[in-house]
């Protein structure tokens, strides 16, 4: 048996065969050729200047064109290759890389049979995941070629790129100015920075601008930012200024991704008809373009129709939206708990002995058994406070019952109130060119007969005007905003046209409109008992001339009532306001009787245009039954002055004596136009007022517009929280002999 030589005496008994043969190879290869001297090294230069050239520096691009002067060709390392296999070798062979030693001899068969059956088995494919492959596209979006863009410069440094095509990102507007209010870089605008800072600002925008494109539904947009320029005052290389740097920011939208499913959790059970209304009101619809800011919005309105539709313990958890990239969609979970459906039962008072339970179910616009809202609730909150006797207040509704087979539960209201300080002392100065110097001064409790039950003293000590009053006022009589008031009073009151000494009683029960409900019907009843020593007063006397003094008993009674359809109480920019005031009087003087009727309408139209409001007014009054001369003074018609016929002093429209005193008479009509137009100044608080205005008194009782006086002139009006502060410069178009070429108002809130 023949044993396999082992593979270490096989190496070494061919070692020995080369050693034998080794001194006749080199004699062949020595007689054959002398080896070549070995090349010797380039000198090194000492410095580094001496290394480069003085080409290189005078002109260096034409210096690397040139390249390197006879350049020595160089090659990789190529092992060698015996003569005998470059010439017998096949193809294969020769392509086969020379370093790998021959296999020894008796090796190579015992290879091959030990690969003989050897085989890998092909694996069959996997099958392809839909979900991995949306995966791998979000990963790596293919970029398309660049669209075409709009540059829009939204700071002195940065610009915004939108796409140019119609309809391709329709929020731009609301965009900007949403990014224009958040953006980092824009703080920047004016100040001296460097191209760091606008680097890490611009960072910064670039994340906000990504995660506005998500606030508008576009998930899969892309923003790409552009920086350029240097610091400022910083030269370049050549020796040129540096431009500001400056960074412009491409925007990709891509699609804009829509509401999927609506889960509202257990609103769903809601009972017909509050589902569908309910689900009215939450606007947002599987399909509607996704806005993040909508749901905010849409869960806003949903609370709030909740509160108004019977449900006041109904909980709305946290909103979560899962994008799903692969439906370009969004789907919504926002979990509804109703809580069952209650109405009203009752207002309970944590002080009853200073605002009973009772009073405060009297001021509530609601009665019990009423579907709960929470409008009221707070509109009962309001109220309160509005008395003036509470400085804090907090409305807590309680479950009385809960509901039963279909039936709502019960609610209760529980008021928990704070009192204010009730006694209030009050005090102005002032001077007028009209009215001269006044001090005026006040005292009230405004909870002297509860509930809301106030005693007022007021006096005034002026150049015109003397005045001492006590009265009460009832405020919420019987029912809400409805007043009731008595005042007795002592007066001494010296105007333009009347002198006048007396003392009255005078007692009213309205109700009113205020700011807290704008009523479109208000309405007052009253009467007055009056006892009065007065003239006509003389501006102007004559030698002899004197004006006697009458007394007069008067008494009536009087109502009114207003239509308002205008928008604002204060400040209305559309619609109108009519009065109509009627007071039947009797007067008693030297002995005789006069029955007359005081008469007034007044109306008001209000139109907007834009940021102007045209206004116009009329007014028209008459005093029927007696001629004026009969009639007391301070109860005869006057026009003139800034709420009537601006340009002209108080009462100094009208029928004159021969000394041009003031006499007025028993008729009135005027007319006032004016525009207000609303200025960009203060954040658009100022407005500017050109105005017209017209009158006419007449001695009869019918307007004869024998004598019309016209006004004109400029205002302005400063809009406050309270109303505006209006400041009127008039002057008279055709004045008489006695009035002045200019007249200033000042007050608080329009003249009509």
């Amino acid at each position: 048996m023949l044993m396999a030589q082992p593979i270490a005496a096989q190496e070494a008994a061919a070692k020995d065969a080369q050693a034998a043969s080794a001194p006749q190879d080199a004699q062949e290869d020595a007689s054959a050729s002398e080896p070549a001297p070995p090349a010797q090294p380039a000198p090194v230069p000492p410095s580094l200047d001496e290394l480069i050239p003085p080409a290189a520096v005078d002109n260096p691009q034409d210096w690397a064109v040139q390249g390197v002067a006879d350049p020595a060709p160089v090659s990789p390392a190529t092992p060698a290759v015996s003569p005998d296999f470059a010439e017998t070798g096949t193809d294969a062979e020769q392509e086969a890389p020379a370093f790998l030693p021959e296999p020894p001899p008796g090796l190579q068969p015992a290879l091959d049979g030990a690969f003989a059956d050897f085989s890998l088995d092909i694996p069959e494919p996997l099958p392809t995941d839909p979900e991995v492959e949306n995966l791998a596209g979000i990963a790596a979006p293919m970029l398309d070629e660049m669209p075409e863009l709009d540059d829009v410069k939204v700071g002195e440094r940065l610009v915004l790129g939108f796409p140019a095509a119609e309809g391709a990102f329709p929020e731009r507007g609301a965009f900007i100015d949403r990014f224009r209010a958040l953006s980092t870089l824009r703080e920047l605008d004016g100040d001296e920075d460097t191209l760091p800072q606008v680097a890490a600002r611009a960072r910064s925008d670039e994340e906000l601008l990504s995660e506005i494109l998500r606030t508008y539904g576009y998930y899969d947009g892309e923003v790409v930012r552009q920086l350029s320029g240097g610091r400022r005052g910083d030269d370049g290389a050549d020796g040129s200024a540096a431009t500001e740097p400056s960074v412009r920011f491409d925007l990709l939208p891509g699609p804009r991704y829509s509401f999927g499913t609506i889960d509202l959790g257990a609103f769903a059970e809601l009972p017909q008809p509050d589902y569908g209304r309910l689900r009215d009101a939450f606007g947002i619809q599987p399909g509607d373009p996704l806005y993040a800011d909508r749901i905010v919005e849409q869960e806003t309105e949903l609370r709030v129709a909740l509160g108004e539709s019977g449900y006041p313990f109904a909980e709305i958890g946290d909103p979560s939206l899962l994008i799903d990239h692969a439906r370009e969609e969004g789907d919504l979970t926002l979990p509804v708990t109703p809580n069952g459906k209650y109405a009203f039962a009752g207002v309970n008072s944590s002080d009853p002995k200073f605002l009973s339970s009772r009073h405060l179910q009297r001021i509530a616009r609601f009665e019990d058994g009423d579907i709960y809202q929470q409008s009221l609730e707070t509109d009962l909150r309001r109220a309160i406070l509005a008395t003036g006797l509470v400085s804090s207040v907090t409305v807590t509704p309680r479950r009385v019952a809960p509901p039963t087979q279909g039936e709502p539960g019960e609610v209760a209201l529980d008021v928990d109130m704070e009192r204010a300080k009730v006694r209030t002392i009050a005090g102005a100065i002032g001077y007028g060119s009209e009215d001269g110097f006044k001090l005026e001064g006040r005292w009230e409790h405004r909870n002297f007969f509860p509930p809301e039950g106030a005693l007022r003293l007021r006096g005034i000590i002026g150049t015109r005007e003397a005045l001492a009053s006590v009265g009460i006022r009832r405020n919420n009589f019987r029912g809400r905003d409805q007043v009731l008031t008595a005042d007795l009073y002592a007066s001494d009151i010296t105007t333009q046209a009347v002198d006048s000494r007396g003392f009255g009683l005078r007692a009213t029960f309205e109700k009113v409109s205020n700011i807290l409900f704008q009523k479109p019907v208000s309405w007052q009843l009253g009467g007055e008992l009056l006892y009065t020593d007065e003239r006509n007063r003389l501006l102007r006397t004559a030698p002899g001339v004197t004006q006697p003094r009458r007394t007069y008993l008067i008494g009536g009674l009087f109502g009114s009532i207003t239509l308002d359809q205008s928008d604002d109480l204060l400040d209305p920019t559309t619609g109108y306001r009519t009065t109509l005031f009627l007071a039947p009087e009797v007067s008693r003087s030297q002995g005789s009787e006069t029955f007359y009727l005081r008469a007034q309408a007044d109306a008001s139209y209000y139109q907007s245009l834009g940021s102007t409001v045209l206004a116009g007014r009329v007014r028209a009054a008459t005093i029927q039954g007696a001629p004026a001369s009969d009639i007391a003074p301070s109860r005869r018609l006057y026009s003139g002055g800034g709420g009537s016929v601006r340009g002209y002093g108080f009462q100094g429209v009208g029928p004159r004596d021969a000394l041009g005193n003031p006499i007025g008479g028993a008729s009135l009509v005027e007319l006032s136009l004016e525009a207000r137009i609303q200025t960009p100044l203060f954040d658009g608080a100022l407005e500017v007022v050109p105005f017209v205005d017209a009158g006419s008194v007449g001695r009869g009782s019918t307007p004869d517009f024998s004598e019309v006086r016209y006004g004109a002139g400029v205002g302005i009006r400063y809009k406050t929280g309270f109303g505006p502060i209006r400041v009127d410069v008039a002057t008279p178009i055709n004045p008489g002999p006695f009035d002045s070429p200019v007249v200033v108002y000042v007050s608080l809130g329009q003249a009509f």
